[in-house]
């Protein structure tokens, strides 16, 4: 988005003068927020007020202790003039969100700033109680609200946030957060698409077979099992970060980057999405989940989840869209296979003659971020012969942004383009919401495994799962010129299922 489009979309509101993060004392602050603040003051772009609310009892001396704690836990202190303006930046409100005074104290806090930008880094059920509480104090005007996932719990009541947030805030001051779109390597996914004219002919369901999204953590709940166990993981990461990367694979070029534009042909993939079936989803859960703390002795919350996805449009149509993700994987990965479609003709007695065999686009997303073109290419000698190799086309960059410092930034300023709007997420869950109540047993599978065998037919007519390889054969080398010396693939061997 060019800077006049920013300058336009933020006219209403204008840019933040202040930046007001309620849960100022809780966890997604110390990993994630006060770190992205303390890189925007590095770079300059934070130069407003930031004003912490929490329930803690705390006074802002503690709360100074807390960033300059958090940050040296997320790397290291490398330039203490950034850190003691961020300090200097920082004021506390101490309250409970259910008091009208905890919102009057904010307000004297915030002073005469026009255009606060308020962060709710709270938990879901606070939500509406927050932005009731903004409106009745007269703190909504000229301000934007950035909510944090989940966004609702189903269609119900996502439609009934966005009607409550929509009734305090306009639609263009509400910036719904996935930190997923901030990643680089999920922006390039959309760059990549329409930047290169090549493979637009080929980006259709005459030659891609099929596309694959695989979000694997070999991680569990890590202490959050009571969070985990309300919310499984269909809500925790499908419905939003992986329906979002379908959403950019899948979409029509928009009309410019404008925010509008983006957004609304986001929502048309979502409203072409087939609702769910029983029989479209697979869950399982990992042996060991219900010892976790937090976790009911006989829960039925799925830690993996695998889907049959069909898009109902002229593009997409009868092209299988298969996600899964779930925690306990053998490998943290997140991946993005591309299949296309053998040739019509078998002419090499060992070239592909299956889907499972031809040629695919695979996009490393995390870890390790790179793309990858995997084409075949024959052997030297008489004989005609070749194996599959992979062209790596873009290899992980030192100096990436990280995802919140982005979307805080973009937020302050009204850049909405990587935030949900409001028919965006009420299309998603409404793709889910048939198979959230109705839905099979979550079938076990052991830790350190591809999940529960059930989901083996979801992915059987397209040659199986692709599964993420972390390994890469020809890391480091370089060829002359700094292009890299390509081998057989991420690993020797491993480019072929």
């Amino acid at each position: 988005m060019t800077k006049s489009e920013i300058e336009m979309a933020a006219e209403n509101t204008g840019p933040a003068d202040v930046f007001v993060f309620f849960g100022a004392t809780g966890d997604l602050a110390r990993k994630q927020i006060f770190p992205a603040l303390y890189a925007m003051a590095k770079r300059g772009t934070l130069t407003v007020p930031v004003v912490g609310v929490a329930h803690s009892g705390w006074e802002l001396p503690q709360l100074r202790n807390r960033a300059k704690e958090a940050i040296q836990q997320a790397g290291r202190i490398d330039d203490r003039k950034a850190l003691d303006r961020l300090l200097s930046l920082l004021r506390y409100v101490d309250g409970d969100y259910n008091s009208d005074a905890t919102f009057q104290l904010l307000k004297k806090a915030i002073g005469d700033a026009r255009h606060p930008a308020h962060y709710l880094a709270i938990p879901p059920m606070l939500f509406g109680t927050v932005v009731k509480k903004l409106g009745a104090a007269g703190l909504a005007e000229g301000a934007r609200v950035i909510i944090e996932k989940p966004f609702g719990h189903d269609l119900q009541s996502a439609r009934a946030l966005n009607g409550l947030a929509t009734s305090v805030f306009g639609e263009e001051s509400i910036f719904r957060i996935d930190h997923f779109l901030g990643k680089e390597a999920v922006e390039n996914l959309l760059y990549f698409r329409f930047a290169n004219s090549v493979f637009e002919p080929l980006w259709n369901r005459d030659h891609i077979a099929s596309i694959q999204v695989t979000m694997a953590e070999a991680f569990g709940v890590e202490g959050r099992g009571a969070f985990y166990d309300a919310t499984g993981c269909l809500r925790d990461v499908v419905e939003n970060h992986l329906f979002q990367i379908v959403a950019l694979l899948a979409i029509e070029p928009p009309v410019g980057m404008g925010t509008g534009a983006l957004r609304g042909e986001k929502a048309k993939v979502f409203r072409a999405m087939r609702p769910l079936e029983a029989g479209d989803l697979v869950r399982g859960q990992f042996s060991g989940y219900r010892s976790e703390p937090g976790v009911a002795a006989t829960s039925g919350v799925e830690t993996y989840c695998a889907m049959r996805l069909q898009i109902d449009s002229w593009r997409w149509n009868g092209v299988p869209w298969l996600l899964r993700a779930g925690k306990r994987m053998p490998v943290t990965a997140t991946e993005v296979v591309v299949q296309f479609r053998p040739p019509p003709q078998r002419l090499f007695a060992d070239s592909a003659s299956s889907v499972g065999e031809s040629n695919y686009l695979r996009f490393r997303l995390a870890a390790d971020p790179a793309i990858a073109l995997a084409a075949r290419v024959k052997r030297p000698g008489e004989a005609s012969l070749g194996d599959q190799r992979e062209l790596y086309l873009q290899d992980a960059e030192d100096g990436v942004e990280p995802p919140y410092e982005r979307l805080l930034e973009d937020a302050m300023a009204g850049n909405g383009a990587l935030f949900s709007s409001e028919d965006m997420v009420e299309a998603a869950w409404a793709v889910v919401d048939p198979v959230l109540k109705h839905h099979s047993r979550v079938q076990p599978y052991e830790p350190g495994s591809w999940g529960p065998k059930g989901a083996e037919r979801l992915a059987a007519a397209v040659g199986g799962w692709r599964e993420p390889v972390m390994a890469r054969a020809d890391a480091g080398q370089r060829s002359r010129g700094g292009a890299r010396k390509q081998q057989h693939g991420l690993v020797p061997g491993a480019t072929q299922t």
